[in-house]
């Protein structure tokens, strides 16, 4: 049968109970999807409170799942499934889709038992990882038996370890039953349109059952196997993650009939990210000149689907091989020759009493935001203003300006403080010494920020980020980020209700081509 005849004939019959399904799994997680703007109340900034208990255990410490959990917990991807069956215009077939990582970062390839016993080492050494993710380098489930091979020894050897895969859909109907069976509870697709003819501009061609399609058809095809297996995921209570890059002049406009097209059938985030094009990966977008949005264009977009489901703003495009915090790799420390060295301790009370702790301190986390929140009660401003930190992680501004690879930026207002992405940079300090060069791509990647929280910042720096508008704030060094930045807002607030200073909006700003890697 053919796809599209295949799914209107799913969707006839199971139409009425995906929508049950679906609506009492949102009701049981506090997600209901009638009244108002239909939005669900429980994101990737979702709390224990907003969350009933089983499916905040399902995301509390995945740092995908969780803006959260993101700044505690670790995950890591093993690069087991090399084949794919779709050609992407932002891909290059010599390395990985660029909607999972930057092209030409994946180090080296691995068999099942040699990513399970990667697994077992980085789980021991980095008590935090509690995910581990099959995303490439081409599509797990074009390389079926490598994927759950792979997910059948971790699930033996490691149990407490959540398993999930991202996939571009195409053969996911087939698979669901099997997702389901190893108790995959997180499964992220990439959709990048729900239009057929939108669909051709960004994909040459898909591969199925034998036979490659192209144009109109093949994305007629994806876009029809992807729906059915978004509602598949559904039904089966799995959750369901969407990626969509966001290609300027393309698809930017229609991914809001996008977000409404997955939002209708379950899906429990939706995470749009910027095209990455640069000429230097050699895919066909980044030769044809085809930019990626500015930092203010993604952000609008965000802001225009937030309101109609919740949205993941903490994406770092990770690596297929990718091993630390988001925002992080470490797999340079796990290589295959190292890890068949390594003498593997995999204590799982240990590593309980590590995340224990972790726990602590996120509830110390939130407990210090809320009362710093009750100091902006009975504000009156509608000023929303942007700031950007430098962090290790943990919550914390706990990172010197000049050895920072990126800056979480949150949009404070009067309700409160709320995480809305990240920047990649150049590292300022270069062996002791701070490059001007660098300085000026830092200035350019947080340019629509007020001020830059950091642990530490050296005198020159300061001088020119305050030359371009931008207050370098440090004292609040190892203090809570949310709590700080309430703090510092409030102030902010008071100087301008004085007429001590004046508030003025912020320009746009660019967002950095490639993912972020560890510093040599």
């Amino acid at each position: 049968m053919h796809a599209s005849a295949q799914h209107e004939a799913g969707a006839a019959q199971s139409g009425a109970v995906v929508s049950d399904v679906m609506q009492a799994i949102a009701e049981h997680k506090g997600c209901g999807t009638s009244g108002g703007s239909g939005k669900a109340s429980c994101g990737s900034a979702a709390g224990q409170n907003d969350l009933p208990t089983e499916i905040w255990e399902k995301v509390k410490n995945h740092p995908c799942y969780s803006e959260e959990a993101h700044h505690h917990y670790a995950r890591m991807h093993v690069a087991v499934a090399p084949a794919c069956n779709i050609q992407c215009n932002y891909c290059n077939r010599k390395y990985d889709c660029a909607n999972e990582s930057r092209p030409g970062v994946v180090s080296e390839k691995l068999t099942p038992e040699q990513a399970a016993k990667k697994v077992l080492a980085v789980a021991s050494t980095i008590p935090q990882m509690t995910v581990l993710g099959i995303a490439g380098p081409g599509d797990p489930l074009a390389n079926p038996e490598k994927t759950f091979k792979t997910f059948e020894l971790i699930a033996k050897t490691a149990p407490d370890i959540k398993l999930c895969l991202s996939t571009n859909g195409l053969t996911l109907p087939d698979h669901v039953d099997t997702i389901a069976g190893f108790n995959v509870d997180h499964v992220t697709i990439t959709i990048n349109m729900v239009d057929p003819e939108i669909g051709a501009k960004i994909y040459p061609w898909v591969f199925w059952k034998h036979k490659r399609y192209t144009g109109v058809e093949a994305a007629k095809l994806l876009t029809d196997r992807q729906l059915l297996g978004l509602e598949m995921l559904t039904e089966r209570g799995i959750l369901a993650k969407i990626n969509s890059v966001m290609i300027p002049g393309i698809n930017d406009k229609h991914l809001v009939e996008v977000n409404k097209a997955v939002k209708s059938r379950g899906a429990f985030l939706h995470n749009i990210m910027p095209l990455i094009s640069a000429p230097e990966h050699g895919t066909v977008f980044g030769l044809t000149g085809q930019r990626g949005p500015t930092a203010q264009e993604l952000k609008a977009l965000q802001d225009s689907c937030e309101g109609e489901m919740n949205m993941m703003r903490h994406c770092r495009q990770c690596r297929a091989d990718a091993v630390g915090l988001l925002g992080e790799d470490r797999s340079a420390e796990f290589t295959t020759d190292k890890i068949m060295t390594m003498e593997v301790n995999y204590d799982l009370d240990t590593r309980k009493a590590y995340q224990a702790k972790v726990e602590e301190e996120r509830v110390a986390k939130v407990v210090a935001k809320q009362e710093e929140l009750s100091t902006l009660a009975g504000e009156m401003s509608d000023i929303k203003l942007l700031v950007a930190v430098a962090t290790k992680g943990s919550g914390l501004i706990n990172e010197h300006f000049g050895h920072a690879k990126e800056f979480q930026v949150y949009e404070l207002s009067t309700a409160g403080a709320k995480f809305v992405g990240h920047r990649r940079v150049d590292l300022y300090c270069q062996g002791g010494f701070g490059d001007e060069d660098n300085l000026e791509t830092v200035i350019r990647a947080i340019n629509d920020c007020h001020a830059v929280f950091v642990a530490k910042i050296g005198g020159c720096p300061k001088g020119d980020l305050q030359k371009a508008g931008i207050d370098p704030v440090d004292q609040y060094a190892h203090e809570f980020i949310e709590k700080s930045a309430i703090a510092w807002f409030k102030a902010y607030l008071d100087k301008v209700n004085s007429g001590e200073i004046e508030h003025v909006e912020r320009g746009d700003a660019e967002i950095r081509q490639g993912a972020l890697i560890s510093a040599a």
